[in-house]
């Protein structure tokens, strides 16, 4: 089954006994027993939902994966992971991650003793040369936020085999249309699904997919026990996205092309950040781990007044936090998004006070392409 088929056919489609084509929206927490300890499948809406678990079924199946977890936030999602380790372990993480997993790491995990250390993932042997003793899982971010940073996923993957290592991709950026990292090695793979999967500005979420049953396992009983699961109701959105999330993808890249020819050749914009320049360091690993190289493009306008300017200027851009809808969104990392990276940190990291982070939409690029030329006049 070809992708955009099976982004409409995968998993569980339908509903057997009504025949409708699109799966019911089971509003339930508790259900029936037909005897002591002998339900049908379903017994309490945390430990299992039928919406739910169709989500979790696609999911799994789009990216090639042994099974699939469903939570009510990416950053859930990934708290959840996280509770594989234990107390003293080390995770390595690409060090260009998610202000929100810097800041879930830092603030509050290192309080349960489970370190942490930051490498820039896209140079392999500066992965190798920082693994410790007790390191135990490789968190890697790829096309990271918000420098679109490439990993070589597969190089990745025979590290973590070398040094008996839990591999774990944030795949949110390229969505499993673009990019499957289980395939290439990974065993977990993650997802903010309120981006580019739900993509539509209308439902918060993660989900988690893993390639093996003993991983499988495990993950549920922490789902069970933790409860961060979503809603039927916003996993039946999330399905609804899935469906359009091929024809979303490729139109939001078209457009994405169009806006970076623009922004090359414009007086203004000293630094572009996208993994499709054939100039990009990570160009020709994207290109052959990948099928598209997504819709995000930062890029550095010289210092923050001026970055500030064109996002007020802007009108079909909108000012806002996230990424991944169909309309085009429009932030400035430093004081959003990576905010609670301290600015030492993001001086370092090359995220500057001038640096644009735009998601491209599915609008006509030529109303986005004017709306940017007119707020950086």
């Amino acid at each position: 089954m070809r992708a955009k088929t099976k982004m409409i056919h995968g998993g569980i489609t339908g509903d057997e006994q009504t025949g409708a084509v699109s799966v019911p929206i089971y509003q339930v927490s508790t259900y029936k027993q037909d005897s002591v300890g002998n339900h049908r499948g379903y017994e309490y809406s945390r430990t299992g939902n039928p919406t739910r678990h169709a989500l979790e079924t696609v999911i799994a199946n789009l990216e090639n994966g042994e099974a699939g977890f469903a939570f009510g936030s990416g950053m859930a999602a990934i708290s959840s992971v996280m509770m594989l380790l234990d107390a003293d372990d080390h995770i390595l993480m690409t060090d260009d991650v998610y202000g929100g997993t810097y800041r879930l790491m830092t603030s509050v995990l290192n309080r349960f003793h489970l370190d942490h250390s930051y490498v820039d993932t896209s140079y392999p042997d500066k992965v190798e040369a920082a693994i410790k003793d007790n390191t135990k899982a490789l968190y890697v971010e790829t096309p990271t936020n918000p420098l679109l940073k490439i990993t070589d996923i597969q190089k990745m993957a025979e590290i973590a085999k070398k040094h008996d290592l839990l591999l774990i991709v944030d795949n949110t950026f390229a969505t499993p249309y673009w990019q499957q990292p289980l395939d290439l090695g990974a065993d977990i793979v993650l997802h903010s699904a309120t981006k580019y999967i739900g993509g539509h500005s209308d439902v918060v979420a993660g989900l988690v997919v893993v390639n093996s049953t003993d991983l499988a396992e495990r993950l549920h009983f922490i789902q069970n026990s933790v409860g961060g699961v979503l809603g039927p109701q916003d996993s039946w959105l999330l399905m609804r996205g899935i469906k359009t999330l091929a024809l979303r993808m490729e139109a939001i890249e078209a457009n994405t092309k169009d806006i970076v020819a623009f922004l090359q050749g414009h007086e203004k914009v000293s630094t572009i950040y996208y993994p499709g320049l054939a100039d990009h360091r990570g160009h020709d690993i994207a290109t052959k781990q990948a099928t598209g190289f997504g819709g995000m493009i930062s890029f550095d306008v010289g210092n923050g007044e001026r970055a500030e300017q064109v996002l007020e200027r802007t009108n079909y851009f909108t000012l806002a936090e996230s990424l991944g809808a169909v309309e085009s969104l429009i932030s400035l990392p430093a004081k959003m998004t990576h905010a609670s990276i301290p600015a030492d940190r993001r001086a370092e990291l090359g995220i500057t006070d001038g640096l644009i982070r735009v998601s491209v939409g599915i609008e006509d690029s030529a109303d986005l392409i004017e709306d940017l030329q007119n707020a950086l006049k």
